[in-house]
């Protein structure tokens, strides 16, 4: 049961219009992998990797075996891959919901041969090649040689792709990036053929067309937060809604919130909302962050509370400050828009964050959902 309207909002019909925007763009790489680990950035895990795959994705990324098993038990069958790495638990699982794991060591390979023996099964495994990140994969001939070695060894693991990610493609200089394909396709040529090889996430996809290879990883992008500034036209998927629950005078010299950090410095309208940093309203946004009221941009007084925030409405229609009146937090109302990318200025973040910050008690609302 929902009673304050504070919500986020996602259009699937955004998502799948992004897809095929950024089908259309990588043209014609073979495959796209739509990256919809971590709840998909916040937009739901099952319903965003439907719509995706409905609209010309044909891979799934996820970072953990958790988030592939529950893709299973919603009734996907597409290939996911699990991009991150996994202990021996993790390994049993990867098996079991056939998820294609992500290897760089020995002991991840042994893992899954066990696993797939016991299980009476093949495990499928992608190769992942460090050419700079500095996270996980294989950064010398010898690793990688150790690695391949251990696959022919396993006669229930088979190797079916191998991959990098880049550390820096969307960084003002292409030098890094430019490494990071050599030093990939220096290990790529001791690779065996008919295998699928994949470098390209949001921003590389775009920018390097000789990096896209046999597949490109879709993440932010798909999500409607432009990579690079020069990306094709995306549509955010995701708004964050509130309503109005009090509005006062507030007298030149009066304080709001907690510290006393605002101090008015002439008489003034302030609305409160029923949002704070308890609904992952960062509270770093404290006296920088502004929302929408009646198609104004209201800025955020004082510091952000865990469960209300106050915003200085002098300058708002009149008629739009009533109790339950809308309030847009990021997304666009009348001619204005607050994006994910202004609202990470603000807290001195990335729009990835933002994006999964909204906490559980903020109910999720879908539109536009043809998998429904």
């Amino acid at each position: 049961m929902q009673y304050r309207r504070t919500y986020i909002q996602v259009d699937l019909g955004a998502i799948a219009a992004n897809t095929e925007t950024l089908v259309r763009a990588v043209a014609p790489t073979p495959h796209t992998l739509a990256v919809v680990k971590a709840n998909a950035y916040g937009h739901g895990l099952a319903p965003v990797a439907k719509t995706a795959l409905a609209h010309g994705a044909d891979w799934l990324g996820v970072a953990i075996p958790e988030e592939g098993q529950a893709l299973r038990e919603a009734g996907v069958g597409a290939p996911i891959l699990v991009l991150g790495a996994v202990n021996a638990t993790g390994a049993e699982a990867s098996v079991r919901f056939q998820l294609t794991q992500t290897v760089f060591d020995e002991a991840r390979v042994r893992m899954l041969e066990t696993e797939a023996a016991r299980q009476g099964t093949k495990a499928k495994v992608h190769l992942k090649i460090d050419s700079g990140m500095g996270r996980i994969g294989v950064r010398t001939e010898e690793e990688l040689q150790s690695v391949l070695r251990a696959i022919d060894e396993s006669p229930h693991v088979q190797l079916t792709g191998a991959f990098t990610h880049f550390a820096d493609a969307d960084g003002e200089t292409d030098d890094y990036s430019h490494r990071q394909i050599e030093r990939f396709e220096r290990l790529r040529a001791l690779l065996p053929g008919g295998i699928l090889i994949h470098a390209a996430a949001s921003a590389a996809s775009l920018k390097y067309p000789n990096a896209r290879y046999d597949m490109v990883r879709q993440g932010i992008s798909l999500y409607g937060c432009p990579p690079i500034p020069d990306a094709p036209r995306l549509i955010p998927a995701l708004s964050w809604h509130t309503e109005i629950a009090y509005v006062k005078p507030l007298s030149a010299g009066e304080c709001v919130s907690y510290g006393c950090t605002f101090r008015a410095e002439k008489d003034m309208l302030v609305a409160t909302l029923p949002v704070g940093y308890g609904d992952g309203y960062h509270r770093a946004l404290s006296g920088k962050a502004k929302v929408l009221i009646g198609g104004t941009r209201c800025p955020v007084l004082g510091r952000v509370c865990m469960d209300q925030i106050m915003v200085d409405v002098t300058d708002a229609p009149r008629d739009q400050l009533f109790l339950g009146a809308p309030v847009v937090l990021l997304g666009s109302q009348g001619d204005e828009t607050i994006t994910a990318d202004e609202v990470a200025s603000w807290a001195g973040t990335i729009s990835y964050e933002i994006l999964l910050s909204v906490t559980a008690r903020v109910p999720v609302k879908y539109i536009h959902d043809e998998t429904a």
